[in-house]
């Protein structure tokens, strides 16, 4: 997900220009393929099987655009504040698509079913102020019955250690030409705060292109908080993508996450 762009309630000021420049939101997709990401796999079941679904920071829109295609035929809604990801999103008229962030929406009161953030999406609220304000709006928008899922990094693996190699490589674009991304984290890490830098660089462009990012690792005490403090409570929590137990050594922290209703009480 990009970062947001609009200063409410201390969202982010800035979309991250990986996300928001045309250029680089189209290599998006060829940086990270769809063969390559053990989410998608873990996700698309549940989209597929519930009939209203909201998927916050849908970036190209990937995960929206596949269930449709394999016979979705309830309410996909794809959400993003970074234009450039929206671009490539909207090839497939066939999702609702919205530039935005979860600040800007209209009201959606009781509306999906499910409710997702795919690729560590819910990591770019780095300051309390803007996952309370996202965790509101979510909570309202779920149905009583609905679900939110989504998954941050364990810190305790500290995964930023292998960035440099996990997220660097080349790519070849639409028009032939061979892109290169560089990704530098930035020292010394700051608390539960991780900043990093992508560089990309073509023979064909002009000058390289660059990215800045800040990312948020919370622990599952964390995680749990800031839900309940939203009404929501964890229903499951799981470790990697084929439902193993959350460990210290697990790399993911996957959540579900369901509203808390107060039970309603007859008179008389």
């Amino acid at each position: 997900m990009a970062r947001a762009g609009r200063p409410v309630a201390g969202w982010p000021v800035m979309v991250d220009r990986q996300f928001s420049e045309a250029r680089l939101a189209a290599l998006y997709d060829l940086f990270s393929p769809w063969e390559d990401r053990d989410d998608f796999a873990f996700y698309l079941p549940l989209v597929r099987s519930a009939r209203s679904v909201l998927d916050v920071g849908c970036g190209t829109g990937t995960l929206l655009r596949r269930a449709r295609r394999d016979g979705h035929t309830g309410r996909l809604c794809g959400l993003d504040p970074a234009a450039g990801m929206l671009d490539v999103a909207r090839r497939d008229a066939g999702v609702e698509w919205i530039h935005g962030d979860l600040t800007s929406v209209p009201g959606w009161d009781r509306e999906f079913d499910l409710i997702v953030m795919t690729g560590h999406a819910f990591q770019v609220f780095v300051t309390d102020e803007e996952l309370r304000a996202a965790l509101a709006v979510i909570a309202a928008a779920l149905t009583d019955d609905g679900r939110f899922v989504f998954e941050t990094r364990n810190p305790l693996v500290r995964a930023w250690e292998e960035w440099h190699l996990r997220y660097s490589g080349e790519v070849v674009d639409a028009a032939g030409t061979v892109v290169r991304a560089v990704c530098e984290v930035d020292r010394p890490v700051r608390g539960d705060l991780v900043s990093f830098t992508h560089t990309y660089t073509s023979p064909a462009w002009d000058a390289p292109e660059r990215s800045s990012s800040t990312l948020r690792f919370l622990d599952r005490a964390g995680v749990a908080r800031f839900l309940a403090g939203a009404g929501l409570a964890v229903e499951e929590q799981y470790g990697d993508w084929d439902r193993g137990p959350c460990t210290d050594s697990a790399p993911e922290i996957i959540t579900v996450a369901r509203p808390v209703r107060r039970p309603v009480t007859g008179t008389g």
